[in-house]
């Protein structure tokens, strides 16, 4: 076959194909029928050809991604129960969610020495906390995702305040000189509204911050965690751009880095109504997360926006992930967008978006100036509501909830959590950046509508 298709095919440039179109297309402007503009201003051509093709050289993880499982930390007993199960059900990464410091012996019980991952989400920052459960977690693996300027954008205030904040973190770092201490949070950029060359411009420009105060060395050692969205071949591109202009970057601190990158699936276009979609949803934002080369992923549960974790939920989410590993040839996948047209022509405009927006940004004094000024928050707002806007009159479409929505689903009495964005008025240093998900009003008005 393979040789039928060489010998008798003729092959054809990209102006051919472009002709033909164009005769096919009977007077018809081919640019006003055919290119698609994204809400980042990227063009989306029709057909994309070798003749047009440029490769560019992005770092590819050698291992294959890492099953994660989060869990909250309510009672050290507890979580450890859910912990050890989650392992023997296939997870190899575990993600602890803290509140307060804990007392952590009983955390780690029958999990130390048996090649896990351990992720935390701190919402607080403590020296003395991090230094006792480094010296336990030694020999571990182990991605403590500090990150005291996604606290400012995301609460408003510091921890403590700037100069505080900055000097704990650096004596965490001189303690723990190769370990993954910090970490960019690019996930409240995403849920917030933010679109993908946003997304890429901010963590970049986040991480310079970091890399300013704390120079190149600790460029290897950031964790990004990045919310991936349903525009699949998009959010491919955006990680992908992520990592290959990240090392141009680095190239002016005379250092590269291969990004670390941690995934889960976007909260902002998640549903209350008709609920199992989400795992349609969660389905192809975990594969595309693979494909980009994301080095851990941890999926979420479909009842998550109105539901307190469960066992049910929680282990659908971890079989998602284990039945693309293991049953739908996604195992080493990494490489597989690599020399697609598309994802590549794409991956470039974001790239080259993104670099622009960061160069904008670094001459206005760089992204912690921004943050205080409001031109981060309102920029976001921006995309926020043009992507709101496109939602309620349907030109962005959640299946189920703005499209063939089911007028019997009933969701009042199945509320174990406000599934609403939260307003906490309170005094702080910068307008706060607010996750939102687009379904919410359309949901409230529902909800009141029930009988």
């Amino acid at each position: 076959m393979s040789n039928f298709i060489t010998q008798d095919f003729e092959p054809s440039s990209a102006s051919a194909w472009k002709q033909k179109i164009q005769y096919d297309l009977k007077g018809a402007d081919y640019n006003k029928t055919l290119l698609t503009e994204t809400n980042e201003g990227i063009t989306i051509k029709p057909f994309y050809h070798l003749d047009t093709f440029e490769k560019l050289t992005i770092p590819v993880s050698k291992e294959d991604f890492k099953i994660c499982q989060k869990i909250s930390i309510t009672s050290e007993k507890q979580a450890n129960k859910i912990a050890i199960d989650a392992i023997e059900r296939g997870a190899n990464a575990l993600k602890f969610v803290a509140k307060k410091p804990f007392i952590s012996n009983e955390l780690f019980s029958n999990l130390l020495n048996k090649n896990i991952e351990f992720h935390f989400q701190f919402e607080f920052l403590s020296e003395d906390f991090i230094n006792k459960l480094s010296v336990l977690l030694k020999n571990e693996t182990v991605f403590y995702n500090i990150d005291c300027i996604g606290n400012l954008a995301k609460s408003g205030n510091w921890y403590k305040s700037l100069k505080e904040d900055f000097k704990i973190i650096e004596n965490i770092i001189q303690n723990n000189p190769t370990t993954f201490i910090l970490s960019v949070d690019v996930n409240l950029y995403q849920n917030s509204g933010a679109n993908t060359v946003q997304q890429v411009a901010y963590a970049l420009a986040h991480a310079n911050e970091y890399l300013t105060r704390y120079g190149k060395n600790i460029a290897s050692k950031i964790q990004f965690n990045f919310a991936i969205g349903s525009n699949y071949f998009f959010e491919i591109a955006k990680i992908r751009a992520f990592k290959y202009v990240y090392n141009l970057i680095l190239s002016k601190y005379n250092t590269s880095a291969n990004a670390q990158i941690y995934t889960e699936p976007s909260l902002r276009n998640k549903t209350l109504y008709d609920y199992n979609v989400n795992l349609l949803r969660t389905t192809t934002e975990n594969m595309s997360a693979i494909l980009s080369g994301a080095n851990t992923i941890s999926s979420s549960a479909y009842d998550s926006v109105f539901s307190n974790s469960n066992e049910f939920g929680e282990r659908i989410a971890r079989n998602q992930l284990l039945i693309l590993k293991e049953e739908s040839y996604f195992k080493n996948a990494q490489h597989i967008a690599t020399n697609s047209y598309y994802i590549e022509a794409i991956t470039k405009q974001i790239a080259e978006k993104a670099l622009a927006i960061f160069k904008e940004i670094e001459k206005s004094g760089g992204f912690l100036t921004q943050l205080k000024e409001g031109t981060i928050q309102r920029k976001i707002a921006e995309n926020a509501t043009k992507e709101q806007t496109q939602f309620d009159n349907g030109d962005l479409i959640l299946l189920g909830t703005n499209k063939y929505p089911n007028e019997q689903d009933k969701m009042k009495h199945s509320l174990q959590i406000n599934p609403f964005v939260e307003f906490n008025p309170k005094k702080t240093l910068i307008t706060p950046i607010i996750p939102k998900r687009l379904a919410e009003k359309l949901e409230q008005k529902q909800l009141k509508n029930e009988a």
